[in-house]
Parts: C-alpha cells; structure tokens; sequence
C-alpha cells in the first residue's frame, strides 16, 4: 500500500513505532524507521533545521512523499496507533496519520 507522508506526518509516525517487542516486530519497526525517515538529500532539500525550540523546515516538506508499506509494516503502524487511541493519547499531530493507516 502506498501512502503518502509529509515531513511532519514522517516524523510523528517515527515516534510511535514500538520501541521493543519480539524479533519479527523489531526488524520490521527497523525497516520502517529507514523507510520514514528524513534522508540526507530530503533534509538538505527540505533545508530542515533542529534547534532547542524544535525542528522546522521549508515548504516543500509539507508536499507529501508516497511511501511503500508492505502488510505486515501497515499492522504495526495500526496497532500502535490504535493503542494510543484506546489510551486517548493521539495528538493533532497524529491526526492525519491515524486518518491515513487506520481509517
């Protein structure tokens, strides 16, 4: 499934991913992280700047970016959302990225 990410949904989505589980979810969550992640030409394109106060960056990372998820990465993505659903612990942030994977 393709689906297509902005910076910020990129970077909200890095911090759900699980941060331990068994070994099949840990390679998977790996996969995802190298997938979503800001590469090194996006962040000099995006011209991203990380300070005290956060990170920023121009217009053009608002512009989504399609990205592949296999089946078994979207499962991880929705369960992980879902958990913080159930916890009422989505963001605004989240928001459109819960709308995106669970939705």
């Amino acid at each position: 499934m393709k689906v297509g990410l902005n910076v910020l949904e990129r970077v909200m989505l890095l911090s759900v991913l699980p941060k331990e589980g068994n070994f099949t979810t840990l390679r998977l969550t790996r996969e995802l992280q190298a997938k979503i992640g800001i590469s090194a030409a996006e962040y000099k394109e995006f011209e991203v700047q990380t300070d005290e106060k956060g990170s920023r960056w121009n217009i053009k990372g608002a512009a989504p970016t399609e990205i592949e998820f296999a089946d078994a990465e979207i499962d991880i993505i929705k369960k992980q959302l879902k958990e913080l659903d159930s916890k009422n612990k989505l963001t605004n942030d989240l928001f459109s990225v819960y709308e995106k994977f669970v939705n």
